[in-house]
C-alpha cells in the first residue's frame, strides 16, 4: 500500500494553474450565483428540452462589489453563466433532451452526469466551438449532478481551474406536490486537495456560488419543516454542523445512485459528513427562534479569509497562525466560506423562550487560562471546572478540557471566565438551548442582542437546561484553528436524572490536533496526547466508550478495536448524542468512521484477560488506512 507520504506528495504536486488577474474581468460576462430555487429548461409532455453552454464567467464569490476572477461556467443560452450551473430538476419518468455547447475559446471540455440513474454513463468530450445533443431519461428519485473539465482532471482534483463547473440534479417523486426544500451545492478553488496536507494559501470554499458572509441568508419559522438537499461537488470533504438542533438524513448519494432510508431508520445528528462527490437530503424541523448556524467543522474551510480565499494570516514555520488573527465580531469579520446563516422567527403570538433563572440553576464556573510552557505560535490554553467555592489551581502542559457532566433536565448557569490574552467564546456543541447562549459571537440571538465575543479579564453567563441525556462536546468558536489545538475542547457529557457519572466505567476518547505541522500530518492526539495512557479495563464489566473528533484537519477517522490483528466486536449505542434506535443498537463488528464534530457511544465488555488496542486510521476512501493514532487497552481481572 503506498504509504500516505508518498500520497501527499503526489497531491500536493497538483497545483492551481494560473487564471489571471483577479479583479474581475470587464469584457467576460458577470456570473451570477445559483441559488437552485428556478430549475432550467422548459418541461413539456415528460420532456425537458434544454441548452447549456460552457463559457467564461466573471465570478465574484465574496460579494458583488468585491474582487472577482474569471472561470470556466455553465450557462443557458442568452442568459449569464451560473456558478452552480443551471439546475436540471424534473419528476420521474422525465426525458433530458439536451443540447450542450463549448463556448469557451481554447479548452476541451469533458462532461459527466448527463444520464440516467443509476449509473456512470458515457463522458461528453468537446473541441471549442463543439456542440453536441445527449438525450436520457430521469427514473430513480434523487439527489444528483453533473460537472466538467477542461483539465482533465478526475472528479476529486479539480481544485482550481475548472472547480466550478458543476451543476445540480435533482429528481422527484412523480406526482408529488412542488418541492419546497432548498438545493445547497458546495464548490472548493485551493492550491491543492485538502488529503494532501500541504500548507494552502488560498482556500475558497463557496455554497451555491458564494462564501460567507456572502451567503444567503435562510429563514424559516418555529414549526417549519425544513428541507435540504446539499450536493458536494468539491474536491475536499465536509463535515457539515447544525447548531441548535437535529437533523434526520433521508437519503444519501454518490452524484451515481441515490439511497433514500425507511421511515425512522434514517441517523439524527447535528453533525454530518460529506465526502467527495457525496449527497444527502435532509429534514429538520426548528424548535425555538433566533439566528443559527449550519456550517463545514473543518477550521481551514470557515476561518477568515482574505478575499478570493488567499491567505491573511501571518504563519510560523510550522504553519501555526498568528497570535491575533482574531477579530472583534467573530461571525461577520472572523469567518468565510462554508457557512449559511439561518433565522428562525417566533410563531406568530408565541411567548419568547425563557431561559432558567440563575436562582434555580446548578452554578458552575469554567475558567478559560493560559497553561505554562506553551509559546505565543503555539500556546497552551486550558479549560477548568469551577463547581464550588474552591478554584482550581494553574496548570502546564497540553491538556484537553476537563469533562463537564450536567443533568438532564437540569437547569445550569455557567459563567464562561476569560484569563486569556485574547478574545475567545464557547460553543455548546449538540446541545439544544435558546440561540443567544449558542456562542456565535455577533450572530448568535436576535436583533435585540447578539452573543459578545468575551474580551479578556470579562466573562459571560450561559443558562440553559439541556434536554436529553448523551455526549456532547464545548469547545471555542473564536479563532478555532489556534484556540482548539491549543486545548480548548471537552466533553460535555449529560446523564439521566438519578444517576452518576462513573468515570471508572464511562471513558471518553477524544481526538484533537497537534500544534507541531509534522505531527499534524501523520498523527493524531488521543486524549491529548500522542503517547496516551493505556486504558485499564476489568474483565466481564461493561464499559461505556464516548468518541468526540474535535480535530482540525482529520474528517475521516476510522475507529477499530482490535486484539493482535483480529478485529473484535462492540454495541453501537448513539451518534451525536442522540440514541441510537433499539433496533441498531446490536453487536457488531468493533469499527467505525468519525468526522470532525461528530460523537459516537459504544459499549464493549471483554471477557478474556490480555492486550487490545484502538486503532486510528486515516478512514474515508481508504479501507486500510495508514494508523494516525493507537490507544493501547489491558484487560485485567
Amino acid at each position: 500500500m503506498r504509504s500516505e507520504a508518498l500520497a501527499a506528495a503526489i497531491i500536493a504536486a497538483v497545483v492551481v494553474t494560473s487564471l489571471g488577474a483577479t479583479h474581475g474581468s470587464p469584457s467576460v460576462e458577470r456570473a451570477r450565483a445559483n441559488d437552485n430555487r428556478e430549475p432550467a429548461g422548459v418541461l413539456q409532455n415528460g420532456v425537458l428540452t434544454l441548452n447549456i453552454d460552457a463559457r467564461l464567467g466573471d465570478w465574484h464569490p465574496d460579494d458583488d462589489s468585491g474582487p472577482g476572477v474569471a472561470v470556466p461556467a455553465f450557462a443557458e443560452p442568452g442568459r449569464p453563466p451560473q456558478i452552480p450551473g443551471p439546475l436540471i430538476r424534473v419528476p420521474a419518468g422525465t426525458t433530458v433532451a439536451l443540447n450542450l455547447r463549448n463556448q469557451l475559446a481554447s479548452d476541451t471540455l469533458v462532461v459527466r452526469g448527463l444520464h440516467t440513474r443509476p449509473g456512470t454513463g458515457a463522458p461528453i468530450a468537446l473541441v471549442p466551438g463543439e456542440s453536441r445533443t445527449v438525450s436520457f431519461p430521469l427514473d430513480a428519485p434523487g439527489t444528483y449532478y453533473y460537472w466538467g473539465t477542461t483539465t482533465g482532471r478526475a472528479f476529486d482534483y479539480r481544485i482550481g481551474h475548472d472547480g466550478q463547473l458543476s451543476g445540480a440534479i435533482v429528481v422527484d417523486e412523480p406526482g408529488a406536490p412542488p418541492p419546497r426544500d432548498r438545493v445547497m451545492v458546495i464548490g472548493m478553488w485551493a492550491d491543492t486537495v485538502g488529503r494532501a496536507y500541504a500548507p494552502r494559501k488560498r482556500v475558497l470554499a463557496v455554497i451555491n456560488g458564494r462564501s460567507w458572509p456572502g451567503t444567503e441568508r435562510l429563514s424559516y419559522a418555529v414549526g417549519d419543516t425544513v428541507q435540504w438537499r446539499v450536493v458536494n461537488a468539491s474536491a475536499d470533504s465536509h463535515p457539515m454542523h447544525l447548531h441548535g438542533f437535529y437533523f434526520r438524513v433521508d437519503s444519501r448519494g454518490d452524484g451515481t445512485g441515490d439511497t433514500t432510508y425507511r421511515a425512522g431508520t434514517g441517523d439524527r445528528e447535528v453533525t454530518n459528513f460529506l465526502v467527495v462527490g457525496g449527497t444527502m437530503r435532509l429534514t429538520w424541523i426548528p424548535e425555538r427562534p433566533g439566528n443559527w448556524l449550519f456550517h463545514c467543522h473543518i477550521p481551514e474551510h470557515f476561518e477568515r479569509r482574505g478575499p478570493l480565499g488567499t491567505d491573511v494570516s501571518d504563519t510560523s514555520a510550522s504553519g501555526a497562525p498568528d497570535a491575533h488573527a482574531h477579530s472583534a465580531n467573530h461571525a461577520e469579520d472572523g469567518m468565510s466560506g462554508l457557512v449559511m446563516g439561518i433565522h428562525v422567527r417566533a410563531a406568530e403570538g408565541a411567548a419568547r423562550p425563557s431561559a432558567p433563572t440563575a436562582k434555580s440553576a446548578r452554578r458552575i464556573r469554567l475558567l478559560v487560562r493560559p497553561n505554562r510552557g506553551g509559546t505565543d505560535s503555539a500556546p497552551y490554553f486550558g479549560f477548568a471546572i469551577q463547581d464550588g467555592p474552591r478554584e482550581p489551581r494553574p496548570d502546564s502542559g497540553l491538556h484537553l478540557g476537563p469533562p463537564l457532566v450536567l443533568v438532564r433536565d437540569q437547569p445550569v448557569s455557567i459563567t464562561v471566565v476569560n484569563r486569556l490574552r485574547e478574545p475567545t467564546a464557547v460553543h455548546w456543541h449538540g446541545i439544544e438551548l435558546e440561540s443567544y447562549y449558542d456562542g456565535v459571537a455577533g450572530f448568535s440571538g436576535d436583533g435585540r442582542r447578539l452573543s459578545p465575543l468575551i474580551a479578556p479579564r470579562d466573562s459571560f453567563e450561559v443558562r440553559f437546561t439541556p434536554p436529553r441525556a448523551g455526549t456532547f462536546i464545548y469547545h471555542t468558536h473564536a479563532d478555532e484553528k489556534r484556540q482548539q489545538p491549543a486545548g480548548l475542547a471537552g466533553p460535555l457529557i449529560v446523564v439521566e436524572p438519578g444517576t452518576t457519572y462513573d468515570p471508572s466505567t464511562d471513558r471518553t476518547v477524544l481526538f484533537t490536533t497537534p500544534w507541531a505541522w509534522a505531527d499534524q500530518a501523520r498523527a493524531i492526539m488521543v486524549n491529548g496526547s500522542l503517547t496516551p495512557t493505556p486504558l485499564v479495563l476489568r474483565a466481564g464489566v461493561t464499559y461505556r466508550l464516548r468518541f468526540i473528533n474535535m480535530t482540525t484537519r482529520r474528517p475521516a477517522i476510522r475507529v477499530e478495536l482490535r486484539r493482535d490483528s483480529t478485529l473484535l466486536a462492540w454495541r453501537n449505542v448513539a451518534k451525536d448524542g442522540a440514541d441510537l434506535p433499539s433496533s441498531r443498537q446490536v453487536a457488531g463488528v468493533a469499527r467505525h468512521d468519525i468526522s470532525i464534530g461528530e460523537t459516537f457511544d459504544i459499549e464493549v465488555t471483554s471477557d478474556a484477560v490480555g492486550d487490545m488496542r484502538l486503532d486510528m486510521r486515516i478512514g474515508g476512501r481508504f479501507i486500510n488506512g495508514p494508523i494516525l493514532g493507537v490507544l493501547p487497552i489491558r484487560v485485567v481481572r
